[in-house]
């Protein structure tokens, strides 16, 4: 076995495969259990009872992290005119303004994390959908990165600030990173609490019931410890 799978085998003892844990004790658990060298991702996953070949049970929104990510977020801006000097007096990291740049994007650039674009952009950026939509990085309007030109600097400080997506995939989960196992306990407990919220205030028209059946908690390379869904839904209202 290779010291990866001895490092995962250890781990794991570590877990009560029957309990349902405090999303407390499962942030706790997977910062125990993190045994790569680098400085894994705590992520989080919403297993639904949403179908989503229905239109009416999609999911897709933000929700910008208060205690950040614990990465720098590249963000690439399509605007032009006053709107792109605002963008690089903000921070972007790339702004595409003029055609040799949208063909540097339909050439295969992406080296970003975040695309956002002013509203009068989007007719030339939907042209690169074949480049940006398999990497979901398309701007969108309800993932909140179409903005009017007013507002491109709102939308960069936000991306760079902690700012994610969440969406249902096809088998009807949701995955997010909460931040870093070398976060504390109660930093990422403050992003779980504010991404619970959004998540569940994103509820689809179609949704029946409570719609999250399972909460599931991991680090990269980690395994996944069970939260207690009830412990999860009253985390709204609780403080750090």
């Amino acid at each position: 076995m290779s010291k990866k799978g001895k490092n995962f085998e250890n781990a794991i003892k570590k877990v009560d495969a029957e309990k349902n844990y405090s999303p407390r004790e499962a942030l706790e658990l997977v910062k125990e259990m993190a045994f790569a060298k680098f400085d894994e991702t705590v992520e989080i996953h919403f297993r639904t009872t949403l179908d989503p070949r229905q239109a009416d049970q999609q999911i897709r929104d933000v929700c910008v992290l208060p205690k950040g990510l614990g990465k720098t977020v590249r963000v690439l801006v399509f605007a032009q005119g006053e709107a792109a000097t605002a963008a690089r007096e903000a921070g972007a990291d790339f702004v595409a303004e003029t055609d040799e740049d949208l063909a540097q994007i339909q050439g295969g650039y992406t080296d970003f994390d975040v695309a956002v674009g002013t509203m009068d952009m989007m007719g030339k950026v939907g042209r690169l959908g074949r480049v940006l939509g398999p990497r979901n990085l398309m701007p969108n309007p309800k993932a909140g990165t179409v903005v009017q030109p007013d507002d491109i600097a709102q939308a960069i400080e936000t991306a760079k600030a902690g700012r994610v997506e969440f969406r249902l995939d096809k088998s009807a989960n949701i995955h997010v990173p909460l931040g870093k196992v070398s976060f504390s306990t109660d930093a990422l407990y403050e992003n779980m609490a504010a991404l619970t919220t959004a998540v569940r205030k994103a509820r689809p028209s179609g949704a029946k019931g409570s719609f999250i059946k399972r909460v599931t908690l991991t680090s990269t390379m980690g395994p996944g410890v069970k939260v207690d869904v009830n412990s999860v839904a009253n985390m709204e209202s609780a403080q750090v």
